[in-house]
């Protein structure tokens, strides 16, 4: 019987599978502790995107999170790459994932009892905003209620499955007939949304926080593409209210690039549309994925 990858496809205990067959353990502390540390890469159009500063980041985050894993940097590629080809998928979603893993001495709960061990997976592309909505502008909530995990708590440098805010945060958005969420810290100043960063535009400056929030590739490939357009950049505090005084507000994802946003609560951008500074970020940014400078072509000639 030939297995169906239309799918996605999945690394898991040294070998390949239809992502619908993936699974780990019920004791796994990935599952009972969300105890994991994790990065997402994007395939387009056949080929991955600045695939090496993923493994290095995803890497930085394996180490931030005290796991160690076997497979180096080459390994990981190598498997991520095995992986795509089997699957077929041109653009893809893909997940490199290290576990902490079930304990080795039954009941510990020790966290260095611990065997960590990495997987992977992918599926279709995944927009976190459907571009339809990114194209118009996506609506935004800023929760009133939810605010995010302290980064002296859990930190959101190291890429994790810790979304019990962003879950809550979503539930809130949705209710009000929002696209998604931000949180803002404890302090009144804004952090991340769940899979994005946040970007403001005033005179001609695009403001991202600095603390409390994923240094994502994505995030990097907008300060780069900024920069060389000639706009000054600015990584630091942006309060709400600064947020909301903005010319125009973008986010920026490994699902979707560069995402314009027309609203946030009750206030309305570039008369409730994308802005053209968003807009010509978002069309470098696809250019950029056919870039060969960026890309890391997949052979599928290996499974078919």
């Amino acid at each position: 019987m030939t297995e169906d990858y239309s799918k996605g496809a999945a690394w898991i205990k040294g070998e390949i599978v239809p992502v619908s067959k993936a699974a780990i353990g019920v004791t796994d502390w990935g599952l009972t502790h969300s105890d994991i540390a994790y990065d997402v890469v994007p395939v387009w159009q056949g080929a991955f995107f600045r695939l090496p500063d993923y493994i290095a980041r995803f890497l930085e985050s394996v180490e931030s999170c005290r796991m160690s894993i076997e497979q180096s940097p080459d390994q990981i590629q190598l498997k991520l790459h095995d992986m795509v080809a089997k699957s077929g998928l041109r653009d893809a979603y893909v997940a490199m994932v290290a576990s902490r893993g079930t304990p080795i001495i039954p009941g510990s709960r020790d966290p260095r009892d611990c065997a960590n061990h990495f997987y992977a997976w992918c599926v279709p592309y995944i927009h976190v905003i459907k571009p339809k909505i990114a194209e118009a502008g996506a609506r935004i909530w800023i929760s009133s209620k939810i605010r995010r995990i302290p980064h002296d708590s859990v930190n959101p440098r190291a890429k994790n499955y810790h979304w019990g805010d962003f879950t809550q945060g979503l539930f809130e958005a949705r209710d009000r007939n929002f696209d998604t969420v931000i949180l803002e810290d404890h302090h009144g100043n804004v952090t991340e949304g769940p899979g994005f960063n946040v970007f403001a535009l005033k005179n001609g400056t695009i403001v991202t926080p600095l603390e409390g929030v994923l240094h994502g590739v994505t995030r990097r490939t907008v300060l780069e593409m900024a920069r060389e357009q000639g706009l000054e950049t600015l990584e630091g505090k942006l309060s709400v209210e600064e947020l909301f005084e903005a010319d125009e507000v973008f986010l920026s994802s490994s699902g979707g690039g560069v995402i314009p946003v027309s609203r946030i609560c009750d206030r309305h951008f570039s008369n409730d549309a994308a802005g053209p500074v968003a807009m010509k970020l978002r069309k470098t940014y696809f250019k950029l994925l056919e870039d060969p400078c960026y890309r890391n072509e997949i052979d599928y000639g290996t499974f078919n």
